[in-house]
């Protein structure tokens, strides 16, 4: 198995000497709409490398950041693609602040397609932003000049948005990773509105891990956007080690070109093959919902966003920008109603046809088109491009996007893990088992829970922690005030029992972490005559433990002597 562990050996300064040496390198002036003077960069880097030096544990020091110019950073221009509309604010927006925090240094202001309408990146006034590798490619959109930043080597990070696919798309046609969370979990404080009860804030990087850090210091409310969430206290923190897939029926992939369908089946079959379970399903309803974004009523919502700047028909407008967003104008009240209800139906329809799966496999997107093909054919190019990417946020649904297996030409190909909201942990860990890396942890959330008997990796009742979406941390060991007792019990199990320091031995488990309801749902359904208690580690810590009832210790057998659970089943 290959690993993608962020490691950050450079420092800041070099990281940020390196990024605006490829920036001189690549030539690309489309990818940026404001680059920071480097002095500022610099001395940015410069300050991060001070802070470490004093002692701070900064999770990304020195590592550079692009940002879509639809998001805020303090003291520069924020124009949405759009000349005449920019402004410059005095903070920065939640989620980019909470990276500078980390350790993060901002490089500059990315191109997009105007006010982030789009999946193509070449509706812009600053110019079509190419692909990293053809250059007569489209990068995607709309975040285009994020993922090419990264795409290029420039940016370790790429911030972009995500409405209808903008963070995920570009990603698949780069052969990087996006992360597009739950609605709200990433804050949209500071970020320009398209449809803005659909808008999230997304990451993108070249390794999931770096993606999955960078997106993990970005998620916590924030009282400034109304719309933020926290992690439900029931939140699953780990998929199965049996992951079940549901991936699209053949007739619902019609909308995929021939070498893309190709890679979509390589895909699935990669991920048979690694013992991923797949089953066929009908996302039709899915489909159809998707097309309520742009076709239907819910595109009013672009109209209230900047519908009023447009009708003032700006020089700098996109010409398909303004026509999407004048027609946004057009639906009436009752329309929106039908829409609405109509997504309440098909939210109830994804959540019975995944019942049983940890997720959905899809395909990123549908092709990868060149600039002058999209310039030749905006709109209907563009629609077709967000086939599988529209309807996820419209039922509320969080994706992790990634490489799939490439096209029999050798190109990159994405692929989406899409998921329930709030199992973004569970999206991670699908996205790390089909690439073939050690999956990181995105929710910090939960309890820690140690075990010692039939709950440990491969025992009988370990089933009961999967089904919580308990996450294994690590192997632990208690303090010598323990001794481990063999109980009467069905199926066998062993009972831990706390003594003097000194008078027990360190007794070997697995400590896990499990959601607070989660850790509610299992007391209450703990049968006798187990109980669940303090245990004191050999390290010092303090951690909910197994433990047992005095009189079902005093009728078992010590087994002590074999340091734990597992070596005693192994010697009996």
């Amino acid at each position: 198995m290959t690993t993608d562990v962020v490691t950050s050996t450079a420092t800041a300064t070099d990281r940020a000497r390196r990024a605006l040496s490829r920036i001189e390198e690549v030539d690309r002036p489309e990818v940026w709409i404001t680059l920071r003077d480097a002095t500022d960069i610099l001395a940015d880097a410069a300050a991060v490398d001070a802070r470490v030096a004093a002692g701070e544990t900064l999770p990304l020091a020195g590592f550079v950041v692009a940002v879509k110019d639809n998001v805020d950073v303090a003291g520069l221009p924020t124009t949405a693609g759009c000349p005449e509309f920019a402004y410059t604010h005095q903070t920065t927006a939640s989620g980019v602040s909470r990276l500078i925090d980390a350790g993060a240094v901002v490089l500059g202001k990315t191109n997009l397609d105007q006010f982030a309408t789009g999946l193509v990146g070449t509706r812009s006034p600053y110019g079509a932003v190419r692909c990293a590798w053809d250059p007569a490619r489209i990068s995607g959109g709309s975040s285009s000049g994020s993922a090419a930043a990264v795409g290029l080597g420039i940016a370790d990070i790429g911030i972009g948005t995500d409405t209808a696919g903008s963070g995920r798309v570009p990603a698949a046609l780069h052969g990087i990773v996006g992360i597009k969370a739950t609605l709200g979990v990433i804050p949209t404080h500071g970020v320009v509105p398209a449809c803005v009860d659909y808008d999230c804030l997304t990451v993108l990087a070249e390794s999931l891990d770096l993606a999955t850090k960078a997106a993990a210091v970005m998620a916590a409310p924030d009282e400034r956007d109304p719309r933020s969430r926290t992690w439900p206290t029931d939140v699953r923190l780990a998929a199965p080690a049996q992951i079940r897939l549901a991936v699209p029926r053949p007739e619902d992939l019609t909308a995929l070109c021939a070498e893309y369908r190709d890679a979509f089946d390589a895909t699935v079959d990669e991920a048979r093959r690694s013992g991923i379970e797949i089953t066929e399903v009908d996302i039709s309803p899915l489909l159809d919902a998707a097309t309520l974004l742009y076709d239907g009523a819910l595109v009013a919502e672009r109209y209230a966003a900047v519908g009023t700047f447009l009708d003032t028909e700006r020089a700098g407008a996109d010409p398909t920008v303004a026509a999407i967003v004048a027609s946004a104008q057009k639906p009436a009240a009752h329309e929106l109603v039908t829409d609405l209800d109509s997504l309440v139906h098909t939210r109830a329809y994804a959540r019975a046809v995944l019942e049983g799966f940890d997720g959905l496999l899809l395909p990123t997107t549908t092709e990868h088109p060149t600039i002058a093909a999209v310039q030749a054919d905006p709109v209907e190019i563009n629609r077709r491009m967000g086939t599988y990417t529209n309807f996820c946020n419209l039922l509320d649904m969080a994706a992790v996007a990634v490489p799939g297996v490439p096209t029999p030409e050798g190109h990159p190909f994405g692929v989406m893990a899409v998921v329930p909201a709030f199992d973004d942990q569970v999206a991670v860990d699908i996205a790390a088992r089909l690439t073939g890396v050690e999956a990181p942890r995105f929710v910090d959330s939960g309890v820690e829970l140690a075990v010692f008997g039939a709950h440990l990796l491969g025992q009988p009742l370990h089933f009961q922690l999967e089904d919580l979406g308990a996450r294994f941390s690590e192997q632990v060991y208690t303090s010598d005030a323990y001794r481990l007792m063999a109980l009467n019990t069905t199926p066998p199990k062993p009972g831990l029992v706390r003594h003097r320091p000194g008078e027990g031995a360190s007794i070997v488990g697995e400590l896990f972490r499990v959601s607070e309801a989660g850790l509610g749902r299992f007391l209450a359904a703990l049968p006798a005559p187990m109980t669940l208690t303090s245990v004191e580690l050999a390290d010092g810590r303090w951690v909910v433990g197994f433990g047992c009832t005095q009189d079902a210790s005093a009728d078992g057998a010590d087994i002590t002597e074999f340091g734990g659970w597992v070596e005693y089943l192994r010697m009996a």
